[in-house]
């Protein structure tokens, strides 16, 4: 009994696996069968792409040639007077050194009744002098004044070729046509001896080109009486005997298109791709043998049917050693909790590291912002040490103002007593002038102590001059200096802070007056130009002894100075230099080689004023 009930379950399990083997057969060679076509698909989608490509380059190289040659004067002369044997002579020699040059098929010239004049195979066997050729399209179009383009089988050369055509014009009138024939046989014969069959087809399905001579004007489609007539007209295959392929098309299958076409070793199966050629009227096809294809997918199903019996045989095995997996299984599950663990712990590893980089990073913001605020501060104080510096000159600037306008009110009282109203009336006006002199070096002073606004934009750099001039006017007076402004007819307009950009002007000049207060030549230059790039360079010039070489690269250091004690903190160039970083620019100082020192600002142009450049 027990051994019949085992009998009965091993051959449900034998038909079992019997159903699932021819399944997954089907399924395999399905699926094999589709993927094994896409990579042949693959495969000749490149082999088209580069025969469209070299037909197209092929066809590029002669396409602007017959224009060309229609230009040029020889043609024009010949087609005017077409019976001269001179004229002819030299065309013809012209015509055969350029197709010898271009190493095309034939080039030669018609005139408008289609009779050819000159040729460059005038001295051949078959030359085309005295041929006519009016049935030809590319002759047709280039009388209505286009360029023609016809590819067929030559009537007198009986070669297949391209045919370029261009009219000649003289007077504004079609005189005569031009024709470059191109062969096209080094093309086809680079597709011989290949893995693939590559066919070119004209509109009517006739095959132009193949690598396999005996497909050569043979149709893949019927020839009706109607393509055999067109075909005719236009004489494109000359006397060459059209047939019919003997083909046979079969359903596609996953987007692919085949056809079988018949021979003398019987009938073969081609998987098909195509791309038309609009500008030349043709059609290339990629056919690709697919036996080798349906051989792999039947190789990989069978490889698929030899697997599945391993795996059924291998399945007994593995239920015998299930007891083992599962102790195998344990451990990993141990092991898997063990590795959790340990991730757990380097998560709050990582966590706590975070937490301390965070901190960290708080800790160094904190400290930017401290910094930022204590650079403001001494460029403040750079600003109160600069004004605290001139203070002296700048209490004879007000001292003298005030002395006038204390002689000229006690004059004014004198002469209103003898009334003299006229002259008193022009002592009032001179106090007012005064009052308005010191109103302004009063505003200068007061603008220039405020602390700035740390916003950008753009600022006229001509009203900073001149407001510089004004608060640094009483120290170069005290110097016997002088400051020549040239900042071109358009001044520039530059992007920086108008407060911080007059205090860098004013530490450069204030310096240069103390370099040349006791110089022979005590002139001071400031100019502005515009530069590539959006950007626009401030440079100051002084004729003072210079920077020494030593100190060069230390010049922009904080407390740095090379005046005596007393004579400054040693912070305004270094203060300067933070500010033009501030603004995106740079402060650069080097020696002139006539003398002096050249302090050069360079800040990005605003918007206004580089469009204003452009125009």
């Amino acid at each position: 009994m027990v051994s019949k009930i085992l009998s009965a379950r091993s051959i449900w399990i034998t038909l079992l696996l019997a159903v699932a083997a021819a399944v997954i057969g089907v399924s395999v060679h399905r699926f094999a069968t589709r993927a094994a076509l896409d990579e042949a698909a693959s495969r000749g989608q490149t082999t088209l792409r580069l025969a469209v490509a070299a037909l197209s380059g092929q066809m590029r190289r002669y396409e602007p040639l017959p224009r060309l040659i229609a230009d040029q004067e020889l043609i024009r002369q010949l087609l005017a007077d077409p019976d001269d044997p001179a004229l002819r002579a030299e065309a013809n020699a012209y015509l055969k050194e350029i197709n010898a040059l271009l190493d095309s098929s034939d080039v030669y010239v018609m005139k408008t009744d289609g009779e050819t004049i000159a040729a460059s195979n005038h001295d051949s066997d078959i030359s085309f002098v005295g041929e006519n050729f009016t049935y030809r399209p590319y002759f047709q179009d280039a009388m209505a004044g286009r360029l023609g383009r016809f590819f067929a089988l030559g009537t007198t050369s009986l070669k297949r070729g391209y045919y370029f055509s261009a009219p000649v014009m003289l007077d504004n009138a079609v005189r005569g046509v031009v024709v470059f024939k191109v062969d096209i046989d080094a093309v086809e014969a680079s597709w011989k001896g290949g893995n693939n069959e590559i066919i070119v087809t004209d509109p009517e399905g006739i095959v132009f080109m193949s690598g396999r001579p005996d497909w050569l004007y043979a149709s893949l489609k019927p020839l009706t009486e109607d393509r055999l007539a067109r075909t005719a007209e236009s004489r494109r295959y000359a006397d060459a005997r059209l047939r019919e392929l003997p083909v046979s098309r079969g359903k596609p299958e996953a987007g692919h298109y085949f056809l079988t076409i018949a021979g003398d070793r019987g009938s073969r199966e081609f998987l098909q791709l195509s791309e038309d050629m609009p500008d030349a009227g043709w059609t290339v096809s990629v056919l690709t043998d697919t036996a080798s294809a349906r051989a792999q997918a039947l190789t990989t199903m069978t490889a698929a049917l030899l697997l599945f019996g391993l795996a059924a045989l291998l399945g007994a095995i593995v239920l015998q050693r299930r007891s083992r997996l599962a102790e195998r299984m344990e451990m990993q599950r141990s092991a898997r909790e063990e590795l959790e663990r340990r991730v757990e712990e380097r998560t709050a590893d990582l966590e706590a590291a975070n937490s301390q980089l965070e901190l960290e990073i708080a800790e160094r913001r904190a400290t930017e912002q401290r910094l930022r605020q204590t650079q403001a501060d001494l460029v403040q104080a750079g600003k109160l040490a600069a004004l605290g510096q001139m203070s002296a000159a700048l209490s004879h600037e007000f001292n003298q103002p005030l002395a006038a306008v204390k002689t000229y009110a006690d004059n004014a009282a004198v002469l209103i007593d003898r009334d003299r109203a006229a002259e008193a009336r022009d002592n009032v006006s001179r106090i007012s002038s005064l009052a308005d002199r010191m109103a302004t070096i009063s505003r200068h002073l007061r603008n220039f102590a405020r602390k700035p606004n740390q916003k950008l934009g753009p600022v006229p750099l001509a009203e900073v001059v001149a407001d510089t001039l004004e608060i640094v006017g009483s120290r170069l007076k005290g110097a016997g200096a002088a400051v020549s402004v040239d900042l071109g007819a358009d001044p520039p307009v530059v992007i920086a802070g108008t407060v911080r950009l007059q205090q860098v002007l004013v530490n450069i000049i204030s310096n240069a007056a103390d370099a040349v207060e006791d110089r022979e030549n005590r002139d001071i230059t400031l100019t502005a130009k515009r530069g590539d790039g959006g950007k626009v360079s401030i440079v100051v010039r002084d004729h003072g002894p210079g920077v020494p070489p030593a100190i060069l690269d230390r010049i922009f250091d904080p407390f740095f100075s090379t005046k005596g004690v007393g004579n400054g903190l040693g912070l305004g160039l270094s203060i300067s230099y933070n500010i033009v970083k501030d603004f995106g620019g740079s402060l650069s100082v080097a020696n002139h080689p006539d003398g002096g020192a050249v302090f050069t600002i360079v800040l990005d142009a605003a918007a206004s004023s580089i469009a204003e450049a452009a125009e």
